[in-house]
């Protein structure tokens, strides 16, 4: 397509839970309702077209070991946009992927710099890992290097005691998330078990990630201080094999991994219907591979969410949540078409008929 080329949306373009329209154009790589008075070459796009998705768990510039070079991060930023992701909530990566803002036809990323984690108590490579004395500085710092979000690790195995356990005392992670609200940043922390989450959400926090250990006490209070959800169903379907691995050393760490595994569809659904803010995020990078959008949508309804409420939690929802437009009169042309009406099937996402990524059309 020329500067001057048109794109034209035509069939269903479902801007929001009750916005359906019959068409959108893409002038000059910005959507608009309006259609163009004069066009020198038009490609007509037909079907049903969401926002482009989002993943709000997603780690580009990570691999199993800790960082990757640059090839195999654009890979991993290439395999999300052809599976339908075009906004990404980095959630902690220790490679600077900056570089990525430079390119039109790669995902938006929203970084929350690097993970904050306690000494020996996360994945190697991985994180800062530090003790509770510097907590505050290095929250200090990445939310600084990051867009607006702060990632910490609330709880890992601790080695001694064989189980899941808190790795922040209650006043260091108070005082680490107001320096972080105090730099205009969010915080969230990956968590596992139950007893890291009330610190956490009376501290202040603003999002858990997983949420395995959310409990029926817990609910209301994180309903309450409306402290969002990303539970990475698709991660957490691991955990058996995890449990598997670590049984003969840590058992107690194993059974307790095999319950919030067994529960995992019961948490996510209480917590749906507390009104708590439910996201999709896969937990990709690491040992999970890109590209499983359509999938954790899909686990999100066989969790009991409705395949509307789904969809929100991938696209319109998930935009609002992050501060980034949707398909809004003026925003870049940021937008997935598929061949029927994903409101119908959400397993519709798996197969997205064409990708537009700043007006382009991708694939």
């Amino acid at each position: 397509m020329s500067d001057r080329a048109v794109l034209h949306v035509r069939g269903r373009v479902l801007a929001g839970p009750d916005d359906v329209r019959d068409e959108l154009w893409v002038v000059g790589g910005r959507i608009t309702y309006d259609r163009p008075t004069a066009a020198q070459d038009v490609r007509t796009v037909e079907g049903w077209a969401l926002p482009g998705l989002v993943d709000a768990h997603c780690h580009v510039g990570l691999g199993a070991h800790g960082p990757v070079d640059r090839d195999t991060a654009e890979k991993q930023a290439l395999t999300d946009r052809e599976a339908g992701t075009l906004l990404i909530r980095d959630a902690g990566s220790p490679s600077d992927t900056r570089w990525v803002d430079d390119r039109d036809d790669l995902p938006k990323i929203i970084r929350a710099g690097r993970h904050i984690a306690r000494t020996r108590r996360y994945i190697r490579g991985y994180a800062h890992e530090i003790e509770p004395d510097a907590l505050v500085t290095y929250v200090a710092q990445e939310a600084r290097r990051g867009d607006g979000w702060v990632k910490l690790v609330g709880d890992w195995i601790d080695r001694d005691l064989g189980d899941l356990a808190p790795s922040w005392p209650r006043a260091e992670v108070e005082a680490a998330i107001a320096e972080a609200h105090r730099l205009g940043a969010r915080v969230t922390a990956h968590c596992f078990a139950e007893n890291s989450l009330r610190d956490l959400v009376e501290a202040g926090i603003d999002c858990i990630e997983h949420a395995t250990g959310l409990t029926d006490d817990l609910i209301p209070l994180f309903a309450e201080r409306g402290v969002a959800i990303v539970p990475t169903l698709v991660n957490i379907a691991t955990f058996p094999k995890l449990a598997k691995g670590g049984e003969e050393k840590f058992p107690r760490w194993s059974a307790h991994m095999r319950r919030l595994y067994e529960r995992r569809y019961d948490t996510v659904r209480n917590a749906y219907d507390a009104g708590i803010p439910v996201f999709v995020g896969t937990d990709a990078g690491g040992s999970l591979p890109h590209g499983l959008v359509a999938a954790e949508v899909e686990e999100l309804v066989t969790a009991g969410l409705p395949a509307d409420q789904a969809l929100s939690a991938t696209t319109w929802g998930a935009r609002r949540w992050l501060g980034r437009p949707g398909l809004d009169e003026g925003a870049p042309a940021d937008l997935v078409v598929y061949e029927t009406d994903p409101r119908a099937d959400v397993r519709v996402l798996a197969a997205p008929r064409r990708v537009v990524l700043n007006g382009r059309v991708m694939s």
